[in-house]
């Protein structure tokens, strides 16, 4: 078997660009987490601005095809060892060329314990993973990557995995340039990529307030700026970007607040979207705390997900913007299936659910000196007014103490999930970093993944993910994937609530507004007026 990517690149050249643009559109962001290193960036707000200025080897389309970035072929004979190729003529915006060492190098670091990288886990699948990664290990290199010339390095996989290319367009492959390696802090603060877009200059990031970019003017890929730039605008809150789309003072809003999904169609006449997309909606418990490990634990999850009303939720809330969750994935992936066995605890069924309670209260009675919250983030996405509707619905349908806890910014959100140092409930999401049922479950419920809030850990369910990684059909690999499900939907480490619906606004200052698969805007094709 051969499995080529070989296609052509598209798009205008950054000088072509450059001559039928005006300004730099400004879009709504919200404060990265981290320093922007690609292998360090796991959130949507630093991973918008990652997205723009590094490219791997592949990018995904508007459909979720993949396309050819720095690569010019990536090969195989048996879907374990694989030889890349890279493109001739590519560079760092320093003027560094991108070479198979580039890659090397950025891949090492991300996987190494010692660098501790929160996309680590991606690399999990190449040979000498287990070695780098294993907690206390100083070890830097994988034995799984081989530098050829400066164009080739080969890949070794521990075991076949025939759609192991499909996912190397996620930021966390993205090569990195010599300089990154001397300080990788300070590197973060002004990244050097290789993408369509650059920092606009030194200090471009005005932490909280803005991140300006610039097209990249030597970038000759399929991604190429239509725009004179992109500033991401960090706001406090969805209803001030909201209002600021309104005055055309913002030119492009990714999500309308939920208080404003009734109006914006009006307010906006044709220049809105909606549509699905690769995402859904969560609530994660950590296992480290009281009363939600053990069996006890697994009866009071299902007791919570069968509370909820998610019907009515999506709804009088949403307005119909949003599809309630039959399993953990989504709806537009291959492979997707609403009828897996345990979905029925994700209906709502508010008498057994006071019936699992109490059969979890006969095990080990529930500790009310620690009471549940719900903790969200107060400065994009509107989410007070949802996680409000799921609290009373838990106090209703269960007599739950319980309540949300806001956090200021998204940042400090998910500083408190990853130190792991939640003192209850976290509001949880996934927005697709590739097309396929795994990036939902590997990354998010795998032991030791870096996305992991919950801190799951079931060997049964790491298993069948293996399994599906090394079916030799997308349709063998769908089935496993979905057994792998079953654990979950019995588990439940996380609460799927609903599967994500884009709902955005442009201004009238703009055209050729597009969402793409994932529901991230094509900011580098929309056009000033």
């Amino acid at each position: 078997m051969t499995a080529t990517l070989a296609l052509s690149a598209c798009g205008g050249s950054g000088e072509d660009a450059a001559s039928n643009t005006e300004r730099p559109i400004v879009v709504d962001g919200v404060e990265p987490q981290n320093p922007l290193i690609p292998t360090s960036t796991n959130e949507v707000g630093g991973g918008a601005v990652v997205d723009l200025i590094f490219s791997g080897l592949v990018s995904y389309d508007a459909d979720g095809v993949s396309q050819n970035e720095m690569a010019e072929s990536i090969e195989t004979e048996d879907a374990q060892n694989y030889t890349i190729t890279l493109a001739e003529g590519k560079t760092f915006t320093n003027g560094e060329p991108v070479t198979a060492q580039s890659f090397v190098d950025a891949w090492n670091y991300g996987a190494a314990a010692k660098n501790a990288q929160l996309s680590s886990y991606f690399f999990e699948s190449i040979e000498g993973y287990d070695e780098v990664s294993a907690e206390g290990s100083d070890l830097e290199e994988m034995s799984g990557l081989t530098v050829v010339d400066e164009r080739t390095f080969t890949v070794a996989l521990s075991q076949p995995e025939s759609d192991w290319p499909l996912r190397l367009g996620y930021s966390a492959f993205s090569p990195l340039p010599e300089v990154a390696f001397e300080d990788f802090e300070a590197f973060g603060e002004n990244p050097i990529g290789n993408g369509p877009y650059k920092f606009a200059a030194e200090g471009a990031w005005e932490h909280n307030q803005q991140i300006a970019l610039v097209p990249n003017e030597d970038y000759d890929g399929p991604q190429a700026a239509q725009n004179a730039g992109v500033t991401f605008k960090m706001y406090q809150n969805g209803s001030t970007a909201y209002q600021d789309l309104i005055s055309d003072n913002l030119d492009v809003l990714k999500t309308v607040p939920t208080s404003d999904v009734q109006n914006f169609k009006n307010d906006l006449d044709d220049r809105w979207l909606e549509s699905p997309y690769a995402g859904n909606q969560t609530i994660s418990i950590p296992y480290y705390l009281e009363n939600w490990d053990g069996e006890d634990g697994k009866l009071r999850r299902q007791a919570i997900s069968m509370a909820i009303d998610r019907e009515e939720i999506t709804t009088v809330i949403f307005n119909n913007g949003r599809t309630p969750a039959t399993e953990f994935t989504a709806p537009v992936l291959e492979g997707y299936n609403d009828s897996l066995p345990g979905s029925e605890n994700l209906e709502f069924n508010p008498e057994r659910a006071v019936e699992l309670w109490e059969e979890a209260e006969a095990i080990e009675p529930y500790d009310d000196s620690e009471p549940l919250t719900i903790a969200y983030n107060a400065d994009a996405g509107d989410h007070r007014t949802w996680v409000e509707a799921v609290v009373n619905g838990l106090k209703n349908n269960l007599d739950l103490e319980v309540s949300g806890l806001p956090f200021s910014t998204f940042a400090e959100l998910r500083t408190n999930a990853t130190d792991k140092t939640l003192t209850g409930a976290i509001r949880t999401g996934w927005q697709a970093d590739y097309p396929s049922l795994y990036n939902f479950l590997g990354p998010i419920h795998a032991t030791g993944a870096g996305s992991n809030d919950s801190v799951y850990e079931n060997p049964e369910f790491d298993q069948a993910l293996s399994d599906g990684l090394a079916a030799d059909s997308v349709e063998a690999g769908a089935e496993a994937m979905n057994k792998a499900q079953e654990t979950l939907l019995e588990d439940l480490p996380s609460i799927p609530l609903w599967y994500q619906v884009a709902q955005g606004g442009w201004s009238q200052n703009v055209d050729n507004v597009e969402f793409g698969w994932n529901g991230v805007p094509l900011y580098n094709a929309i056009t000033t007026k």
